[in-house]
């Protein structure tokens, strides 16, 4: 039997990482000990202010795989996040939290739960098959699902999921408020990023009916200070635009301290947002309150209103 390669989505978050980290872990504890865990794509602030304190490297960084390659794909189901030769691959098992949009002409292990994190369902698959949870292990799952779930705040927030907060705090021995926060705003510091990287550490693709879109997001703990990039920000966001024919790109700058999100949209279709959050977009930016999660605050009302 071959390497199995473990991976996250493109423009990967700390959930994305992590979740390739653990589930090597796992899968070596359940007796395969030839995988590998990948990345596709550089490692944020915050993912590496997780992985500095836990001592833990970054995993390998691929683009693609050859044709027949064994994968685990993790926090992710959609094709058009993962390698260009997805189809040629075989898919062993899938573990995620997100919409299913992945068909296989084949059977294979596939773990999906409605929770904040993808680190919650393999918390739980560690307890169901008895295997062991050390402080490392604890400390990367925690932080992943601070991560996902902005400290228990968002409304993808479950209780399966503060469950396992508190549990993996204690073995972890952490006061995960405020390891939380610390990490939060860790991932706040743009100050090294280019424009370009800026609108692409946490960008998505989707097709809202005939809509090609777009839809980043980035986290601060000060909006104004974002906002300051605005025209520059406008001028990356339009280049994109053209390069890649969208009908609209919504970026969204989340501020993790008060819980809401400014918006600069633009595109032919920026409408929908308007429509969508019933604001009118001032010279392209509107403030959406309370507003910080993309899966279950934006792309649903923006797939309604397309």
């Amino acid at each position: 039997m071959g390497k199995t390669y473990i991976f996250g989505h493109k423009n990967p978050d700390t959930d994305s990482i992590i979740s390739s980290i653990v589930m090597a872990d796992f899968e070596r504890k359940m007796g395969n000990e030839d995988v590998i865990s990948c990345r596709l794509g550089m490692v944020n602030k915050e993912t590496e202010y997780v992985l500095n304190y836990v001592g833990v490297q970054e995993p390998e960084l691929i683009e693609d795989l050859e044709d027949g390659a064994e994968v685990i794909i993790v926090d992710t189901a959609n094709p058009g996040e993962l390698i260009p030769n997805l189809s040629n691959v075989k898919i062993k098992k899938i573990v995620d939290h997100h919409q299913v949009l992945l068909n296989t002409a084949y059977p294979l292990f596939y773990r999906a739960e409605p929770v904040g994190c993808t680190e919650t369902i393999m918390y739980k698959l560690y307890k169901e098959n008895n295997l062991e949870i050390n402080k490392k292990i604890a400390t990367l799952m925690l932080s992943a699902i601070i991560s996902d779930t902005l400290l228990l705040k968002s409304p993808t927030c479950t209780p399966d999921d503060v469950k396992a907060v508190k549990e993996l705090s204690k073995i972890a021995e952490i006061e995960y408020e405020k390891y939380g926060l610390e990490m939060l705003k860790a991932g706040t510091d743009l100050s090294s990023f280019t424009i370009e990287q800026i609108l692409n550490l946490d960008a998505k693709s989707y097709k809202f009916k005939e809509t090609n879109s777009i839809i980043a997001q980035v986290n601060t703990a000060s909006i104004p200070e974002v906002m300051k990039m605005k025209e520059d920000l406008e001028k990356g966001i339009n280049k994109i635009i053209k390069e890649k024919n969208l009908d609209l790109f919504m970026f969204l700058i989340t501020d993790i301290i008060n819980s809401n999100s400014q918006t600069i949209t633009l595109g032919r279709r920026a409408d929908i947002v308007e429509k969508a959050y019933k604001v009118k977009l001032e010279n392209n930016t509107a403030l959406l309150p309370g507003v910080v999660s993309r899966k279950k605050q934006v792309i649903p009302i923006i797939t309604e209103n397309a």
